[in-house]
């Protein structure tokens, strides 16, 4: 891996193209490198994890609305078009609005893979964007399954190296801004194309996908499953723009003007980013990591601990009047975004939606502690979190930093690297109930690390009910043979749910 040293530079600096930032994720991008065996199988996996949780959420409101406009638009000229969750291949659209219906099915339920470092991200929000391009361009440019998962490792691994080396949320900026650069670059390996022509799709749609995190701060709503997707929709049309010959504000990371100046660190700042060196693979998908619950990543441990506590001691979901205070070490990020250090009221809410209680890890450790489960539905519903025990228990539980959680946290030895921390239980009579965990269960060092059984189980669990049995195994045989795909099996890689569980509006917007 090469270091990327990058700061602002004035104008009259006059920064070389070939030393900006955008330009060596170009040049990653175009760089035709064998994708190793490895990363093939793991891509698979979050092939097939994203359809899993996709298939979860098909009847909730945001997937439904963002599939009504992506049903409004027809298939684009010079493609085939792009499928949709649960839909028919004949009801295809246009591939940005693909990426826009797909991404937010993806990304409802928070229930996809995770990378965290200097920022948070979701890398498998890269897949909607890069395969319905490759959908819709398959028969044009003949795109293989094998080109595909070249376009997939290129996103995840830019992304993934941008969150290593630049913190957004220090500086209120949503983390979809690394999301925008590569999920454009991603395509950009998908099609073969050229570095200048990657680069300016980069810096167009680094350009359109800056936006605060009001999104997941306070009261969250609806636009947190949607933020990743637009990044993923603006990609697609940087892409398109960039390949007719159209220029970006360049540069885009260093300018005077630009990101760094003015939305992350200022003038002073200094980032260093890791890219792989010419020549090198791109393997950054295996440092990433899936989730065996349905909530926010940094809440994983906690699911897995409560529920190990719950076991051990049942008494405390038993008798929870006897608990006089849980409290809960762990790191930075973990204490003031879905922590107490957060000050939102809100994590403490019964009546608080879905999306903020996903960012509660009071109310997360408190319904796992009593249940010793976690479920993607229940574990939210309206009566789960108004019932009276678990409200009065809730409010007992806070979150404090720990400097060693923190510096785990930030580690870059994979061994020691955590999202987990320790919990003291005070009991009523005096007793103290201690415990720790480093990573979920599900982590690659975990208790029991997720493989390919697992991700198909995942798909098989959340598709029951949803997708007919055997449409369920045909596209589990369709994405464990990704790279041996012909152009025209593509469209395979969705599936269709079953007669009466999609549902249409009529109107109800502009489109």
């Amino acid at each position: 891996m090469n270091l990327h040293d990058v700061r602002v530079h004035r104008s009259d600096e006059n920064l070389e193209r070939h030393d900006q930032l955008a330009w060596k994720i170009a040049e990653v991008a175009a760089d035709p490198v064998t994708v190793q065996a490895d990363v093939t199988d793991m891509v698979i996996n979050r092939v097939i994890d994203n359809a899993a949780v996709a298939a979860a959420s098909l009847t909730r409101a945001p997937i439904v609305a963002a599939r009504d406009q992506a049903l409004a638009h027809g298939v684009s000229r010079h493609g085939a078009g792009s499928t949709l969750f649960g839909l028919e291949d004949a009801q295809r659209t246009s591939p940005e609005w693909a990426a826009w219906a797909n991404g937010v099915a993806v990304r409802e339920l928070d229930y996809h893979d995770t990378f965290l470092a200097a920022e948070y991200s979701h890398p498998g929000d890269n897949i909607p964007p890069i395969l319905a391009v490759a959908q819709h361009l398959a028969g044009q440019r003949a795109i293989s399954g094998e080109q595909l998962v070249r376009g997939i490792a290129t996103g995840y691994e830019i992304q993934i190296d941008l969150a290593k080396g630049i913190c957004l949320h220090e500086h209120k900026i949503d983390h979809v801004a690394h999301l925008g650069p590569s999920a454009a670059a991603g395509i950009g390996t998908l099609l073969g194309l050229d570095t200048e022509t990657i680069f300016q799709a980069v810096g167009q749609a680094l350009h359109t996908t800056t936006a605060t995190r009001q999104s997941r701060k306070g009261e969250i709503s609806t636009w947190k499953a949607h933020a990743p997707a637009f990044a993923g929709k603006m990609a697609v049309e940087a892409v398109d723009r960039a390949m007719r010959g159209q220029t970006s504000p360049t540069p885009i990371y260093e300018g005077e003007d630009g990101v760094i100046a003015w939305l992350l660190g200022g003038v002073d700042a200094r980032y260093q980013v890791p890219l792989p060196a010419a020549g090198e693979s791109k393997t950054a998908i295996l440092d990433s990591y899936t989730k065996e619950h349905s909530a926010e990543y940094q809440a994983q441990a906690w699911i897995d601990l409560a529920r190990k506590l719950h076991n051990e001691h049942p008494q405390l979901a038993t008798a929870p009047d006897r608990i006089e205070r849980i409290l809960i070490r762990s790191s930075h990020h973990t204490h003031f975004v879905i922590g107490s250090g957060a000050n939102d009221p809100q994590k403490y809410d019964p009546t608080a939606s879905r999306e903020t209680l996903d960012h509660s890890i009071p109310y997360i450790f408190t319904v796992a502690l009593q249940d010793g489960a976690w479920h993607h539905v229940g574990s939210y519903a309206p009566e789960r979190a108004g019932r009276p025990d678990t409200v009065e228990l809730w409010k007992r539980v806070v979150t404090e930093e720990d400097p060693e959680w923190t510096r785990r946290y930030h580690s870059l030895d994979i061994a020691e690297k955590a999202f987990g921390g320790s919990v003291e239980i005070t009991l009523t009579d005096g007793t103290v109930i201690r415990d720790e965990i480093a990573v979920a269960d599900a982590h690659p060092l975990g208790a029991r690390p997720f493989a390919r059984a697992e991700y198909v189980d995942k798909f098989r669990t959340l598709a029951t009910g949803v997708v007919d049995e055997g449409e369920i195994e045909r596209f589990l045989d369709t994405a464990q043979r990704l790279p041996e795909l012909a152009p025209g099996e593509l469209g395979q890689l969705g599936f269709v749910a079953l007669p009466g569980t999609i549902e249409y509006t009529e109107g109800g917007g502009i489109f």
